[in-house]
């Protein structure tokens, strides 16, 4: 497994006032696996655990003049997108790619849903998403039902998670991991997919537990940041699945409804991350 060093992590996500998810999680996910976060803000939530109160979003050219500033001085190892509210968001964040970050790595979290119900992504995004942003993508990471969203099909086994993983890498991705913690079972299993015709299915015990608000953000910046410090992309996946299973473990408790997630896990004293990543339980699938 590579060594960890300083991975710069240019996140293009909303902001959850809460503290769980969006920008809020991908920065804390980020810095806790020992990389450095920046952003660019796509729209402002009113947010905590029991929902999503109101939307403010921001103006496109905005996003992509935020996108240009840290790039054109910090720089970036990978990107990382999240909510994108609306089309004309997409088409910015993909000028600004194409203009001067073709070449850094983009992982894209097709945000669609908060994890009380509301909707964060117009339907008329859906189309430029899949169109636009996921061929673009080093990997995609949707959740079972924001797969279905993207490719179509019904999800309800590892099969089912490992077909929508292939039609996303049809439409251009160069991996996809479609997650499947939204399927029945004591056990939830990711499959991993690449372009060359690899496949994984990591496997880890269901917790049962409400303050599980941000497991998606959290998930895709710490497969951003293993990629950023030079991981291959297995090992950043299994990192990252480890990371947040143990965030959930040790969550704070906050809040009266989805709570977040304890993402200090990473901090000194949880250095054997990266150790437990390689023991993870793995197959392939079919």
């Amino acid at each position: 497994m590579a060594t960890a060093r300083l991975a710069r992590i240019l996140v293009v996500a909303g902001s959850d006032s809460g503290g769980g998810a969006g920008i809020q999680a991908d920065i804390k996910a980020v810095t806790a696996l020992g990389g450095y976060a920046a952003s660019a803000v796509t729209a402002l939530t009113a947010q905590n655990t029991l929902g999503v109160h109101g939307v403010v979003q921001v103006a496109p050219s905005f996003v992509a003049e935020q996108m240009e500033a840290v790039l054109d001085d910090l720089g970036a190892d990978c990107l990382k997108t999240g909510m994108l509210p609306t089309a004309e968001a997409i088409d910015a964040v993909c000028a600004v790619i194409d203009a001067i970050a073709a070449d850094i790595p983009l992982v894209v979290d097709p945000v669609m849903v908060a994890k009380g119900g509301a909707a964060l992504l117009d339907r008329g995004a859906v189309a430029a998403l899949v169109e636009k942003l996921v061929p673009r993508a080093r990997i995609v990471t949707p959740n079972a039902p924001e797969a279905t969203a993207l490719v179509g099909g019904d999800i309800a086994s590892t099969d089912d998670l490992a077909a929508a993983a292939e039609r996303l890498i049809e439409r251009g991705a160069r991996a996809a991991l479609v997650k499947g913690g939204h399927l029945a079972g004591d056990v939830v299993a990711d499959v991993l997919a690449d372009a060359e015709g690899g496949m994984r299915v990591f496997e880890s015990p269901r917790i049962d537990s409400r303050h599980t608000h941000g497991t998606g953000c959290t998930l895709a910046s710490a497969v951003a940041t293993g990629i950023g410090q030079g991981m291959a992309l297995a090992d950043a996946v299994a990192r990252a699945r480890r990371y947040v299973h143990r965030a959930i473990e040790r969550a704070p408790g906050l809040g009266r409804g989805h709570g977040p997630l304890n993402h200090t896990v990473a901090v000194p004293g949880c250095e054997d991350l990266e150790d437990e990543a390689a023991l993870l339980p793995d197959r392939r699938v079919r």
